[in-house]
């Protein structure tokens, strides 16, 4: 049996390596499969990845190069965001951080109008220039789907300042689209889980194109003289989709 193994490792190790080698090569950037698999079939693991982390993985790939595979099924790019960080069984490591969830506006109308090679170009764009944002107010994007992302930062005002900019910033001729939530999530690796996750999603799912809008949780939490230059809205009590309770939220612009 194990001789019969061996022999259907090598098997397919040589057909991916003559037939789909630019695959092969994403699957093992993306942490779908072991370089070391690869080079010895089976000596160890083909991944060091969970199902579920292998199947999300292989999803973003697949998403990259086809963005309308998202509205063929029918999931936005923020609902499978916030799945994703649910799924998983989390680790006891706490930390309370601030959540931020981005999406555009239109973009299955304009991946239908304009095609998926120009659709991944402006995600390509987009996500070079949003990365520098989010580094440059010490955050980190987690994930990114389609035209989704998930971000988190460890000091409220970073997190406020960088999704107004992302915003004003959004790849014309379409409109990004922010949602932010503060507090304690577990951390399980790269991913956070927790309500605030689920939170910060539902209110991203709220907001309009070119809109910028926080929990009341993250207004209070933010020092007055660290954001002089932005004007928040008076809280408003909104349903959101999956949370039990209403949620307050503030709009957020620039002064």
């Amino acid at each position: 049996m194990a001789a019969m193994r061996q022999l259907a490792a090598e098997k397919v190790a040589g057909a991916l390596k003559r037939r789909e080698p630019e695959m092969l090569q994403d699957l093992i950037d993306r942490g779908v499969m072991r370089q070391e698999w690869l080079d010895h079939p089976g000596a160890g693991p083909i991944t060091d990845a969970t199902p579920l982390q292998a199947l999300e993985r292989t999803l973003e790939g697949l998403v990259d190069r086809r963005p309308s595979f998202l509205s063929s099924v029918g999931l936005s790019a923020v609902e499978l965001l916030s799945a994703a960080t649910t799924a998983s069984e989390p680790s006891e490591v706490r930390s309370t951080v601030t959540v931020a969830f981005t999406d555009l506006e239109g973009f299955t109308r304009y991946t239908a109008r304009q095609g998926d090679l120009a659709a991944a170009a402006l995600l390509g764009d987009h996500y070079r220039r949003a990365g520098r944002v989010v580094r440059g107010r010490g955050g980190r994007v987690l994930k990114h789907l389609g035209d989704g992302m998930l971000m988190t930062f460890p000091e409220p005002a970073g997190a406020v300042l960088a999704a107004v900019e992302l915003v004003e910033d959004g790849p014309p001729p379409l409109r990004l689209r922010a949602g932010l939530h503060v507090g304690d999530v577990l951390v399980d690796g790269a991913d956070v889980v927790g309500h605030v996750v689920n939170v910060a999603a539902r209110v991203t799912e709220s907001a309009k194109g070119g809109e910028v809008l926080i929990s009341r949780e993250l207004r209070d939490a933010l020092p007055t003289d660290d954001v002089p230059q932005l004007s928040i809205g008076r809280p408003r009590l909104r349903a959101l989709r999956g949370v039990d309770e209403r949620v307050a939220v503030c709009t957020v612009s620039r002064s």
